[in-house]
């Protein structure tokens, strides 16, 4: 007879390290900015929008100095402690791409897979140790009005498939899975701090110089150029590109633009092989429901499972703080959803528990701003899917820096901007009536009601 499960224990001990980051492996920090330096361009930013354009800012041109700062250390923030999933969507899916740029969706869609491709081939190309899996996602219904969407969106030649429920039971073998959407050119697994790592170490035998513990406090301008201000010196720069995502601008004008919210995750113990096979997923894809409160999760190398999502908490006046990065509710209910999701695996142990903040925007995929003459790009609202988009978001502000003529410059998302988001306390009024009425819409068969009608006619509403 099957004993209950038990929620403490399976989270006693868990650590609260980001499992990616507790890791021996992880590189000692690089010094920080002791003395003015001067550059052609510099970068503040460490995670992956700041370490792809410093890597790929050397490749268009070896000759040209770069220089990035990292305020804390490289990747400790929204690029170490994410999922690990590496998307094509640009768009924060299809569906929400469609709704936004409806005419450019499908170009949109063409560059995502460019782009994954490109990022495939660059780990190749420089032999890239960060546990890249070109596996490919499933989208999976946990309710009977997730059926018919997926369902329409098959479309083989594409390289979407409806996979039936006796179908999908027969190799993910879990009762709360209805049928799913696979995707097999459109996701990648990574694990995302070695990725970090990885592309820091390529980028420095490229000629990148990085600095971390350097956090820049202002942006200022002149005739000589642009002048990042930190504590201890200054960096000097012909040009600047910003890729500080979640936390507040530099460019003042900008932090109307996202909000921050707070995303959890679990990860087991390794599993035994018996434990394996009794759930199957032999292919090992990227999974994750459709509901309004979802659930992701992955395989990793040593065969955990993470296992994330459900609550994203948004805190009344865009507050952050470390002491948010834990929530001990959050925590409990996605392990008692995990045990609902998996029941063969028993009393199985969580290893870690944490949590950070991510950015969301009004159209919840990227924007890009030009401040300071032209001189200086920011990015942000990648809403965590930034893994992949985030290399697109460096080519996208190098093409302007560079004033290199490209499709990417032309496009309507390059070129338009998300509503922003009010101030408080109607942000947070409007944030948790969008995150019940969505909820509600799950409990009622997907039908929207008044509040998110309401969203979709001001072009604020989200259809992934």
């Amino acid at each position: 007879m099957m004993t209950a499960f038990d929620v403490d224990l399976a989270l006693a001990g868990a650590s609260d390290t980001p499992f990616w980051l507790d890791d021996p492996r992880r590189p000692a920090p690089r010094p920080s900015v002791n003395a003015t330096v001067s550059t052609d361009l510099a970068i503040v930013g460490g995670g992956f929008t700041g370490l792809w354009s410093a890597l790929l800012a050397k490749e268009r041109n070896p000759q040209r100095r770069v220089v990035l700062v990292e305020a804390n250390t490289l990747g400790w923030a929204a690029s170490g402690r994410n999922g690990g999933f590496c998307s094509a969507s640009l768009t924060h899916g299809y569906d929400n791409g469609k709704k936004h740029l409806p005419e450019e969706v499908d170009k949109l869609l063409e560059l995502g897979i460019q782009n994954l491709d490109e990022i495939e081939s660059t780990i190749e190309r420089y032999h890239m140790d960060c546990d890249f899996e070109r596996t490919g996602e499933i989208d999976l219904a946990t309710k009977e009005h997730h059926v018919p969407g997926l369902k329409a969106a098959h479309a083989p030649e594409a390289g979407l498939e409806w996979v039936g429920p006796e179908e999908l039971h027969s190799y993910l073998r879990s009762p709360v899975f209805l049928g799913g959407l696979r995707d097999r050119r459109g996701n990648a697994i990574v694990n995302p701090a070695k990725l970090v790592w990885e592309l820091a170490r390529v980028a420095s035998d490229l000629g990148v110089e990085i600095y971390e513990n350097t956090l820049v406090t202002k942006v200022s301008s002149g005739p000589w150029g642009v002048s990042l201000h930190t504590e201890q010196a200054e960096v000097r720069a012909s040009k600047v590109i910003l890729a500080t995502n979640v936390f507040p601008s530099l460019v003042r004008s900008l932090r109307w633009h996202t909000v921050p919210v707070y995303d959890y995750v679990l990860v087991t113990e390794p599993l035994s092989a018996e434990q394996l096979a009794s759930i199957g997923w032999e292919n090992r894809e990227g999974l994750a429901d459709i509901g309004s409160q979802f659930h992701y999760f992955r395989l990793t190398k040593d065969q955990r499972i993470l296992w994330g999502g459900w609550d994203a908490i948004y805190h009344f006046g865009r507050r952050m703080s470390p002491r948010f990065d834990q929530r001990p509710e959050t925590f409990r209910t996605l392990a008692r959803q995990f045990h609902e999701a998996f029941p063969q695996l028993g009393q199985v142990r969580f290893t870690h528990a944490w949590g950070g903040a991510i950015d969301t925007c009004s159209r919840f995929f990227p924007f890009f701003h030009r401040s300071h003459g032209g001189r200086v790009l920011s990015a942000a609202g990648f809403t965590g899917l930034g893994v992949g988009a985030s290399r697109f978001a460096a080519q996208v502000m190098l093409d302007e820096l560079d004033d290199c003529a490209s499709e990417r410059r032309d496009l309507a998302m390059v070129r338009t901007k998300p509503i922003p988001f009010p101030p408080e306390p109607i942000a947070w009024l409007g944030i948790t009536l969008t995150t019940r009425a969505l909820i509600r819409s799950d409990q009622r068969g997907g039908r929207r009601g008044p509040w998110l009608k309401l969203l979709d006619a001001l072009g604020m509403g989200f259809d992934s």
